[in-house]
């Protein structure tokens, strides 16, 4: 990350409540992790700034309550740097103190993690490109051993600008690439790692820039994966419209191949009280019976 030292007088450019004078440092979300006094800074006021306590901006910076400020103190505004409960891990930061990225431990948990580098769950999903950063069971995201980042890398002002195809739940299915359009660019705003765009575009090559123009892939589609080997037809625009199921195939993962966000909805029965008309070999683990063709969109859906 390039250097963050931001101009004086944006401090509400994070989480702050005022705007004072003096620089701040910020990570690349605009959380702002460190502010530098100028005349007539106080406790009270700084802390009121950046929306935080009196007694966490006095513990983050090793200070007593009530301690007058000299000017060029530079103040942390995120907790020390080292442990705390739920994120006893080790962080790697950058020149201007930034936490770049962290390594999960045992015990470890999402809140813990985003309170102890200043930033939120949205935040923390976003530089890691996934969608979400929920804790389930921890296993999903907080797991011991996994290496995560706290930041994102720049990228270019002009990319993300270019046509953007839905499907009917609101997934984004296509995007037409613009120039400034990167790897890193386009998998923060879609939460598509490297890997997945390459598997899904075939056309695109690792370390190479990605052409101004060209219609990408976002969701595995054509690209059978495990739990969802069946055949598909799509619509007029290429959207994904139906598909055929094959033994193995699971709803979680037909639902993952093609950005389906709630299948049952487009395969809800008209009568009855099932949730959905469509057969299971095993409902525990939603197991498709195969050879059933099903709705994969709720401006077509399927009633039975």
């Amino acid at each position: 990350m390039t250097p963050a030292a931001a101009a004086a007088g944006t401090a509400s450019a994070g989480t702050g409540k005022l705007s004072l004078a003096g620089p701040t440092i910020v990570d690349s979300f605009g959380n702002v992790d460190y502010y530098t006094t100028v005349p007539g800074d106080t406790i009270v006021t700084v802390a009121d700034a950046f929306g935080i306590t009196e007694a966490d901006l006095a513990q983050f910076n090793g200070l007593q309550s009530g301690t007058g400020l000299a000017p060029q103190t530079k103040l942390r505004l995120i907790p020390a740097a080292g442990p705390v409960p739920g994120a006893r891990g080790t962080a790697t930061l950058d020149a201007d103190g930034i936490p770049t990225s962290y390594l999960i431990e045992a015990n470890d948990t999402l809140g813990g993690i985003t309170y102890r580098f200043g930033i939120t769950e949205e935040q923390l999903a976003e530089a890691n490109k996934v969608p979400y950063a929920y804790e389930k069971g921890n296993t999903y995201f907080v797991r011991a051993g996994n290496h995560i980042q706290l930041q994102k890398n720049p990228v270019d002002s002009r990319s993300g600008t270019g046509k953007i195809v839905t499907n009917s739940f609101g997934q984004a299915v296509f995007y037409t690439t613009v120039d400034g359009d990167s790897f890193d660019s386009l998998g923060y705003k879609f939460r598509s790692t490297t890997d997945q765009l390459l598997q899904y575009n075939p056309s695109l090559a690792a370390g190479q820039p990605i052409p101004a123009g060209v219609r990408l892939r976002l969701i595995p589609g054509d690209l059978k994966i495990d739990g969802a080997q069946g055949t598909f037809t799509v619509d007029a625009d290429g959207i994904p419209a139906t598909y055929t199921t094959a033994p193995g195939d699971t709803e979680s993962r037909v639902s993952f191949r093609f950005g389906v966000s709630d299948l049952r909805s487009a395969n809800r029965p008209l009568a009855g009280v099932d949730p959905v008309w469509y057969a299971f070999a095993d409902t525990a683990s939603g197991e498709f019976v195969p050879g059933q063709t099903i709705s994969l969109a709720l401006n077509m859906p399927m009633h039975k």
